[in-house]
C-alpha cells in the first residue's frame, strides 16, 4: 500500500510538468499521458496499466477501481505502437476487457454484471470492432439470437418487447458485417432468409404507412420512463415513430439489398433497395429540423402525432454514417449536435425529474458512433471531442464503463458495469476506424484514415489480421486525405487490399497529405435539463393545468399544431379537438407536450363477454388472475388468445369521414419492463385489413389495469353499417410464440 501510495505521488507530479494538449473542456483535459479531472487524474505508468485517484460518489453500490494491470496475453491481437502512453494503455485495456469478454462457450458477454448475449448489445458491438476482433464469438453469438421460426430476437423491453422495442434489425446488420470479415458463403446463405423474414414482419407490423417512419422505441434506450413522457404507455410507445429506429431499419433493407446481391437474387435486392430508399426519404421528410439542423428524436402522441425536438445522438450518428443525412447534413449535425463538458449526451435536453441512466449519461460507445460520424463529416474538433469523451473515463476508472452521469461525469447512475462489451468495442473501434481508417467491403479492405492534426505522430498497428494475410500498418502525418500509400514497398493506385490477394505479411505505409482539415465547429453546451411536462385536464370547454416553475410562457396545440402561446394555465377549447399543452422555459427550452385530451365525438362499443377468464394454457400460472377480474366497463370483456376464433363487431357510422379507432384491453402476462408477451391482432374493417393494434403488458397479473391499444386511422369511412374484425394473423407471433393472450373490454371511435 505504501508502495502506491509514492507511485501515485510520483506520478502526481509528473502530471504537473508541461505537456502537450489534446483536448481541454470546462470539466476535464486529456495532456501528454495523463487525464486530468478537477482534484482527479489518472495516467499511464506503462503500455499495459493505468491507475487513477478518482473516488465515485459516496455511497454508490459501484467501487471505483483505481488501477488497471493487462492480466491476459494479448500478443494474438494487433499491436499499437503510438508515441502516446496513455493512447495505447487504453487500447489495450479494449483488448484486455475483450478477452474477458469472450465466454467458454464462445459467445460475447454483454458486460461484468450482464450475464449472456443481448441482440442490440451484441450486433452493435460487431459493427464496432468484434466483427473483426472476434469473428467466431460473433459468428456464435448471433446464432442465438435466432429464434426456432427463424427471426431475429428483439430484446425484452418495454411492454413486452417487440413489437414496442422494435430495433431488432441492426442484428442483420451486424452478421453482414461478419461476412464481408470473413467472405464466408456458408454464413451469408444462413444470415440471409433470418433478415428477409424478420424485415418483412417488420413491414406488416411497424412500419406507418401515412409517413414510411418506423414505430416503436428509439434504438437501445428501452427503458420507457427514461426517454418519455409518464404519461406514456406502452401502447403510446408503439405508436412514436423514432429516428434511430427509422435508420437502423433503413440500413437493414440496404444490407439485405448487399445480400441479395450477392446470391444472385436480382429481383429481391432491387425490392430491398427500394424499401431502404423509402424510409431514407421518410427521415428526411419528417423529422429533419431545419430550425435546429438536426433530426428529432421522434414524433409522438395519440391520434396526432408531434416533434419531440431533443437531440438523439446515436440516430444523428448513425444517419450520418449510414448515408441518410447528405453530406451537408452531416456537416451541419456535427456542429449542432450538443456536446456537453463531458460528451455528447444520449439525447439532449435532459428529463429534469429522472435519474441519470438512459437519461442524462453519456455511454462510450454510442460517444464512439458520434466520433465516426464527425471523422466521415470532416469535423476535426469533434473527432477529438469524441476521443477526450470515451478516454476520460477508461483512464478514471480503470475500465470501459457502460454509462456515466453528465452532470459530473461519475458512474452514479441506476445501472452500470465495467468491462461493458460494446463499450471496450468502442474503445478498440476509435484507433482502427478513425486513426488507421480501416474499413471493410466484401471482397477488399480499404483504408481512409482521419487524423486530427494534434495526433499527427507516426503510429503503427502491427498484426491485424485480414483473411489470409497478416499486415503491419503504419500511418504518418495528418489530413483526411492520403498522400501516398504503398504495400510491401510499391505505391498503390486504390487505397485498399483486395480480398483475393490479401496473403503472408504485408507493410502497409500511408502517408497523409499533412493539409489542415476544413474547421468546423462543436456545438459545447453545458448540460441542460427540461421543464416538467404539464399535467393537464379538461373541465367543460375548459383545458386547465397546474403552473410550473421557471416557465416563461405555454404552446396549446390541437391536433398535431400548435395553435397559441399563452401566459395562463387555462385555455378555451369549444373548439373540437385533441389538445396538448407544451412548458416553454426563459431559454427556449420546450417540456414534453401533456397527454392529448380530446373533446371530440366518442363512440363507445362494449364486448358482449362474460367477467371471467378461462384456464387457458397461454397464460403461465404465475400470471393467472387469483380472484375475479374488476375494472372493465359494461357487462364483461372477451378473452382472446392465439387460438380464439376472430371476434366481430357491428358499428355504425352516422356520418362519412375520417374516424380514429382503438381498443380498451387488459394484458397481465407479465412485468411492463421485462419479458417478451406484448398481444398483436389484426383489424380489419369489412374484411380489408387496417392495421395492427398492439396490447402491451401492463404488469405481473395486473388484470385489473385497464387501457388503451394503439389509434389506428380509418379514413374517409362511409356513413352507415360496418363490421370490425380482430383476429389473430401469422404476422402476429410475438417474440414469445407461446403467449400471445389479453382481454379486450371495448372498441371506441373518435370523429376526426
Amino acid at each position: 500500500m505504501k508502495k502506491l501510495f509514492v507511485s501515485i505521488g510520483a506520478l502526481a507530479m509528473a502530471a504537473g510538468v508541461a505537456a502537450q494538449t489534446f483536448v481541454s473542456t470546462e470539466a476535464y483535459s486529456w495532456h501528454g499521458d495523463t487525464i486530468t479531472q478537477g482534484e482527479y487524474f489518472a495516467t499511464a505508468p506503462s503500455e499495459t496499466s493505468l491507475v487513477s485517484t478518482y473516488h465515485a460518489q459516496p455511497g454508490y453500490f459501484m467501487p471505483v477501481q483505481g488501477s488497471w494491470q493487462a492480466r491476459n496475453d494479448l500478443s494474438a491481437y494487433p499491436k499499437l505502437v503510438t508515441p502516446n502512453r496513455l493512447h495505447t494503455a487504453i487500447y489495450n485495456l479494449g483488448l484486455d476487457e475483450m478477452v474477458n469478454a469472450v465466454e467458454a462457450d464462445t459467445t460475447l458477454r454483454t458486460g461484468k454484471e450482464w450475464a449472456g448475449v443481448w441482440t442490440r448489445d451484441v450486433s452493435y458491438s460487431i459493427l464496432l470492432s468484434m466483427a473483426y476482433m472476434q469473428p467466431e464469438a460473433a459468428r456464435i453469438s448471433l446464432e442465438k439470437k435466432v429464434d426456432r421460426l427463424g427471426r431475429i430476437i428483439q430484446d425484452t423491453g418495454s411492454g413486452g418487447a417487440w413489437p414496442v422495442s422494435t430495433d431488432r434489425q441492426i442484428w442483420g446488420i451486424a452478421a453482414w458485417e461478419v461476412y464481408k470479415v470473413t467472405g464466408d458463403r456458408k454464413w451469408l446463405e444462413f444470415i440471409y432468409p433470418v433478415a428477409k423474414r424478420s424485415l418483412e414482419t417488420d413491414a406488416a407490423t411497424i412500419y406507418d404507412a401515412a409517413t414510411g417512419l418506423v414505430r416503436g422505441e428509439t434504438s437501445f434506450i428501452d427503458w420507457r420512463e427514461q426517454s418519455h413522457p409518464k404519461w406514456m404507455q406502452t401502447a403510446d410507445i408503439y405508436s412514436t415513430l423514432t429516428l434511430s429506429t427509422s435508420v437502423v431499419h433503413a440500413q437493414a433493407w440496404s444490407v439485405l439489398a448487399d445480400m441479395a446481391d450477392m446470391l444472385g437474387k436480382k429481383h429481391e435486392a432491387a425490392k430491398a433497395r427500394e424499401q431502404a430508399k423509402k424510409i431514407r426519404e421518410a427521415v428526411n421528410r419528417h423529422l429533419w429540423m431545419p430550425q435546429l439542423g438536426l433530426y428529432a428524436m421522434y414524433l409522438y402522441g395519440r391520434d396526432n402525432l408531434i416533434v419531440n425536438p431533443r437531440a438523439e445522438t446515436l440516430g444523428e450518428s448513425l444517419a450520418i454514417i449510414w448515408n441518410v443525412a447528405d453530406a451537408d447534413r452531416a456537416r451541419t449535425i456535427t456542429e449542432s449536435n450538443p456536446v456537453t463538458p463531458f460528451g455528447p449526451a444520449i439525447f439532449y435536453p435532459q428529463i429534469a425529474d429522472m435519474p441519470a441512466y438512459h437519461n442524462n449519461s453519456l455511454w462510450p460507445w454510442v460517444d464512439a458512433w458520434w466520433t465516426l460520424a464527425n471523422a466521415k463529416a470532416g469535423n476535426e474538433q469533434g473527432v477529438m471531442q469524441g476521443f477526450g469523451a470515451l478516454f476520460r473515463p477508461a483512464a478514471l476508472f480503470c475500465t470501459n464503463k457502460e454509462n456515466l452521469n453528465l452532470d459530473n461525469g461519475d458512474i452514479a447512475t441506476e445501472l452500470n458495469s465495467s468491462n461493458m462489451l460494446w463499450c471496450l468495442a468502442g474503445n478498440i473501434a476509435l484507433t482502427h476506424k478513425v486513426l488507421f481508417g480501416i474499413g471493410y467491403e466484401p471482397d477488399r479492405l480499404t483504408f481512409s484514415p482521419f487524423v486530427p492534426e494534434v495526433l499527427g505522430q507516426q503510429r503503427q498497428l502491427l498484426g491485424f489480421k485480414y483473411r489470409n494475410a497478416i499486415l503491419n500498418i503504419t500511418v504518418e502525418g495528418y489530413g483526411q486525405h492520403i498522400k501516398s500509400f504503398t504495400i510491401n514497398g510499391k505505391e498503390q493506385k486504390q487505397h485498399w487490399i483486395p480480398a483475393s490477394k490479401a496473403k503472408g505479411v504485408m507493410d502497409v505505409r500511408i502517408v497523409m497529405d499533412n493539409k489542415p482539415i476544413p474547421a468546423l465547429k462543436v456545438n459545447r453546451r453545458d448540460n441542460l435539463k427540461a421543464p416538467l411536462t404539464p399535467i393537464v385536464r379538461l373541465e367543460g370547454n375548459t383545458l386547465c393545468w397546474h403552473p410550473i416553475e421557471y416557465i416563461n410562457h405555454y404552446e396549446v396545440w390541437r391536433d398535431g399544431h400548435k395553435i397559441a402561446e399563452v401566459r395562463t394555465t387555462t385555455f378555451d377549447t369549444s373548439e373540437a379537438g385533441e389538445y396538448q399543452v407544451v412548458g416553454v422555459a426563459d431559454n427556449g427550452t420546450p417540456s414534453f407536450a401533456s397527454e392529448p385530451l380530446s373533446n371530440r365525438q366518442k363512440t363507445v362499443y362494449e364486448m358482449p363477454g362474460e367477467s371471467t377468464v378461462t384456464a387457458s394454457t397461454e397464460i403461465p400460472a404465475e400470471y393467472r388472475p387469483a380472484n375475479g377480474i374488476s375494472g372493465y366497463s359494461g357487462k364483461g370483456f372477451i378473452e382472446v388468445d392465439k387460438n380464439s376464433a376472430p371476434v366481430s363487431i357491428k358499428i355504425h357510422i352516422p356520418q362519412s369521414g375520417d374516424y380514429c379507432i382503438s381498443l380498451r384491453y387488459s394484458n397481465g402476462n407479465g412485468p411492463v419492463n421485462t419479458e417478451n408477451r406484448c398481444a398483436i391482432r389484426t383489424l380489419k374493417v369489412d374484411g380489408i385489413p387496417a392495421g395492427i393494434v398492439v396490447m402491451p403488458q401492463r404488469g405481473r397479473a395486473n388484470w385489473d389495469d385497464w387501457g388503451y391499444t394503439n389509434s389506428l386511422l380509418l379514413p374517409a369511412l362511409e356513413a352507415g353499417e360496418h363490421t370490425v374484425t380482430i383476429e389473430f394473423a401469422p404476422d402476429n407471433e410475438n417474440m414469445n410464440i407461446e403467449t400471445n393472450h389479453a382481454l379486450i373490454d371495448n372498441l371506441r371511435l373518435v370523429k376526426k
